[in-house]
């Protein structure tokens, strides 16, 4: 089984984090995003998972490396220019020309979940389906694409991102798809499957199966932040090895005598926290540096931050290598 994940986007929402390095290869805990979903796939029997790039696509590319990850074969391909969601997994889908295998999944690569994929799989054999889309039942619709079936999975209306704030089940952003789904997408042009595709497909052979489990959009600081804590609390399980239930301490960081940090954190890889200073509800990527008596509550550092003596920090994004000054 293939899948296509689309990791094309510049993951804007999560500004100034993305600005050098794409949204899916963002270090999520402990590994980067995306390795979470190579493993998931893994799991669900995905042999070969091939990379729609568009967003510095080197940088993506050295954050999962070459080769095999999670015994999973890996391919990059290379957007020559916007193609959008439909666009892009055309462009993927042609480029393995004659290796595209008959039936494939398609996935946004910006969503954390431990979706039972074989249950979709199966769904869309029995109902002998041209696209079958994960659904997730959530409180507010307003932000997703709405989809409403009948009793029988069958797709009656497809919605995306109404701006309706009411109850709903939404587009999860996992796919199967035949390769019958191609011919609808025009090559080289950007193409929205939400809007150009899966609307055409309505009473042609689109079904939807609600999932139970987890899921989770990371485009958004308090997302990213969510994601960190259901990681660390074991709301979805993963490979991670939290140091305690919410905290994770990475390779070389130290925490000064009379430092506070927890119960909810992460210190990255190097990261040094001096005395008196404050860490809670925050996550600091590698080689970040905390100054003594610094509070930093709710907050996201990239990687390299250093935070002057005495400044507070909450609810704050702070990008690579920047510097908060002392508090005077």
């Amino acid at each position: 089984m293939q899948a296509i994940v689309l990791v094309g986007g510049e993951g804007t929402r999560l500004r100034p984090l993305t600005d050098t390095i794409p949204k899916p290869a963002l270090t999520l805990v402990d590994r980067p995003f995306l390795a979470y979903m190579v493993e998931w796939l893994a799991e669900h029997g995905v042999s070969e998972v091939v990379f729609a790039c568009g967003f510095l696509p080197d940088v993506l590319r050295a954050a999962l490396g070459e080769g095999e990850h999670a015994g999973v074969r890996l391919t990059y391909v290379i957007e020559p220019d916007r193609r959008g969601t439909a666009g892009a997994i055309r462009f993927a889908a042609d480029s393995l020309g004659d290796r595209l295998d008959e039936r494939f999944l398609a996935l946004n690569g910006d969503v954390l979940t431990n979706f039972d994929l074989d249950a979709l799989l199966r769904a869309h054999e029995e109902r002998r389906a041209r696209a079958t889309l994960a659904l997730f039942a959530v409180e507010d619709a307003a932000a997703y694409g709405l989809v409403r079936s009948d009793g029988d999975g069958a797709v009656l209306q497809f919605l995306e991102k109404t701006g309706e704030a009411a109850p709903g089940e939404v587009n999860a952003g996992a796919y199967v798809l035949e390769r019958s789904v191609l011919d609808l997408i025009p090559p080289e042009r950007e193409v929205s499957i939400e809007r150009d595709v899966f609307p055409r497909l309505v009473g042609d052979g689109l079904h939807g199966l609600l999932l139970d489990g987890y899921w989770m959009d990371i485009g958004t600081p308090a997302r990213y932040l969510q994601a960190t804590w259901d990681i660390l609390e074991g709301r979805v399980q993963t490979r991670v090895r939290p140091t305690a239930p919410g905290l994770l301490v990475g390779a070389g960081a130290e925490i000064a005598e009379g430092a506070a940090v927890g119960p909810r954190a992460v210190l990255g890889p190097g990261c040094t926290v001096a005395a008196g200073a404050e860490v809670r509800d925050s996550v600091l990527l590698g080689g970040c540096d905390v100054g003594a008596g610094a509070r930093i509550t709710g907050s996201v550092l990239a990687p390299g931050v250093k935070v002057g003596a005495g400044a507070c920090l909450s609810g704050a994004v702070v990008g690579r290598d920047e510097i908060v000054p002392a508090r005077r």
